[in-house]
């Protein structure tokens, strides 16, 4: 029988289109169940029989062993060097010193009024602005910041349910900090406006005095961390307050922040709820107020899912833009680290610190000059200049119909405010892609761990130890298929930003999901879930392009819906510019049922 070819990628885009994105299709299993399928992959004959069954009715060899693609393998994110230039943008260096960036983004917000009342409660969603204001002029300082923290963090372990932020969180660390920040601020030495800021760090990237986790219970025994992560450092040299290592999911090897090891984050708009992951106590944290802004890492939506779940802005920036060095990265060849905030504003400023490669970095395309946008130049002249891109089959097909139409309602308000043109395009070969990403994924991470003590890695949680098998089970072929796909779907989204600025879709398809009992505590596998939260999250890892997550509205039960955008390359500042558009404009009128 001959074997099915795929078509020219030119040849695809002239004819006619089928929208095809299938749900995935894999059973809800925990406790005693989930033991059974970890258990039975290690039987050569059932293993291999329900794993490939599982493979297939999810179209895996279907999509990489049984078709011929005639195209070149690419194995990381290649860009074409001519690409339209950003409008009223502000560069800097890519060495420039972090303190530098920072004051220079700030020059280019637009001027802040104070809110600030004798009634007004404190330390609920401060912006990095309120903290200095309230820092120059006496009114709060670093210190009773870090112990209200403190005091906090102690409140939630006693509530009931609990309430997990960190893995790791020492309070005389966190009050050694204030104590620096609070003395700097009363000689008017202060580095820069993020001294004495409270920061959360997901517990892949290294900072000190911590170990990291990545969520297992072991990697501390083989990793030692023995200095700061770069982009920890850069912050730390502006004055950061680092409070403690964020709970995750484990591995980073999952979308709803499940772990039965630390504990599991909650959703702070319904405790019943997961937050999203594998950012999960970052989407918390800056979720309830604890701090203005987290680091989060993403390989497959790990910082864009959770700000959607928890309402918080999610930037994952181009592959290459912010060095890895100082990650726990098994996703080498798609993982991001950047920030989760309560307010674009405050992503633009810990990114200006943050960004830069490193001469360690591995890249095949080097980042261009990174910019800010000059949010001085007021939104109705650029706006209303700059087209979005929709792909209406894919973006109306949500799990959930309030998620899409909360969407759709927020692309009309930019519209009606700004002028800002929605145009529909086609991104073909969804289904591919989304198949491409997960057998990358899953070849980088085997691959990743592969030289860890097998005893150690038979201490990972159910839910994990059966994803790596599923990922045991991709093949030479599976990986190269895989890459190949990748330069297809390159050239389908560089054809897209052809005619549009940004491209815009849900951030998930479905609210957060509901926690099951037992889930807390011996983990649960349910992909299906996975798969509903990362309907529209790939293309930006596979690709390596930039994206952003806004929040936009709310559903019937108040739980957030985020819309994202995806840029071109290095195009970080254009995506601030229109998540800030979003972020006023739908929060002046926040979309409920």
């Amino acid at each position: 029988m001959a074997q099915n070819k795929m078509r020219p990628v030119d040849e695809v885009l002239r004819g006619k289109l089928e929208f095809k994105l299938a749900k995935v299709i894999a059973p809800k299993l925990t406790g005693w169940q989930l033991s059974l399928f970890v258990w039975s992959q290690g039987s050569f004959l059932f293993g291999k029989l329900i794993k490939s069954k599982l493979l297939r009715m999810n179209n895996l060899p279907q999509c990489l062993r049984e078709i011929i693609i005639s195209d070149a393998p690419m194995y990381q994110p290649e860009y074409p060097a001519n690409q339209a230039p950003e409008i009223a943008v502000k560069n800097f260096l890519d060495e420039s010193d972090p303190k530098e960036r920072v004051a220079f983004a700030l020059e280019h917000l637009p001027a802040r009024q104070s809110h600030f009342q004798d009634d007004s409660p404190p330390f609920l969603y401060w912006k990095i602005r309120d903290y200095v204001e309230a820092y120059t002029t006496g009114r709060v300082t670093p210190t009773q910041v870090a112990e209200r923290i403190i005091a906090t963090v102690e409140e939630a372990k006693k509530r009931s349910p609990s309430l997990v932020y960190f893995i790791s969180f020492l309070s005389e660390d966190v009050r050694k900090q204030a104590t620096e920040s609070t003395e700097r601020y009363k000689k008017g030495t202060a580095l820069s406006v993020l001294d004495g800021v409270p920061l959360a760090v997901k517990d892949d990237i290294d900072c000190l005095p911590h170990p990291s986790t990545a969520g297992t219970k072991w990697l501390p025994q083989v990793r030692e961390v023995k200095e700061d992560a770069v982009s920890i450092a850069r912050l730390r040299s502006c004055g950061m307050m680092m409070i403690g290592k964020a709970v995750m999911h484990e591995l980073g090897m999952g979308t709803t922040g499940s772990n039965p090891h630390h504990g599991t984050a909650r959703n702070p708009h319904d405790l019943g709820r997961y937050t999203g992951g594998s950012s999960s106590g970052p989407g918390a944290i800056v979720a309830s107020g604890l701090c203005p802004v987290a680091l989060g890492t993403d390989v497959g939506g790990s910082i864009r899912i959770p700000s959607s779940l928890c309402g918080n802005i999610g930037l994952k920036p181009t592959f290459g833009r912010i060095t890895n060095e100082g990650l726990f990265c098994v996703g080498w060849s798609m993982e991001s680290s950047g920030p989760i905030a309560s307010s674009t504003e405050d992503a633009l400023l810990v990114y200006a610190a943050m960004v830069g490669s490193h001469p360690t970095d591995k890249l095949h395309s080097w980042p261009l000059p990174p910019c800010v946008p000059d949010l001085n130049v007021g939104f109705q002249a650029i706006m209303g200049s700059l087209k979005l891109g929709k792909y209406s089959d894919w973006f109306n097909s949500t799990f959930e119909k309030e998620v899409a139409e909360v969407c759709n309602k927020s692309l009309n308000l930019i519209f009606e405010t700004f002028g800002t043109e929605t145009k529909e395009i086609i991104l073909p070969e969804l289904d591919e892609i989304k198949i491409a990403h997960l057998c990358t994924v899953g070849s980088e991470y085997v691959s990743g761990l592969a030289g860890y003590d097998t005893k150690l890695l038979k201490e990972l949680s159910l839910e994990v130890q059966g994803t790596l098998g599923l990922f045991k089970e991709f093949t030479a072929l599976d990986y190269l298929s895989s890459q190949k796909i990748r330069r297809r779907a390159m050239y389908f989204y560089m054809q897209a930003f052809e005619s549009v600025d940004v491209i815009v879709t849900p951030t998930t398809g479905t609210t957060a999901p509901v926690i099951s009992s037992a889930a807390l505590t011996v983990g649960e596998s349910d992909l299906t879930t996975v798969g509903n939260l990362m309907r529209f999250i790939i293309a930006p890892n596979f690709l390596g392009l930039p994206a952003i997550s806004v929040p936009v509205g709310h559903d019937s039960r108040g739980l957030p819906i985020g819309l994202q955008l995806i840029g071109r390359p290095w195009q970080e500042a254009t995506l601030f510019r229109v998540a800030a558009a979003f972020e006023v404009t739908c929060s002046a009128y926040d979309y409920h049922f």
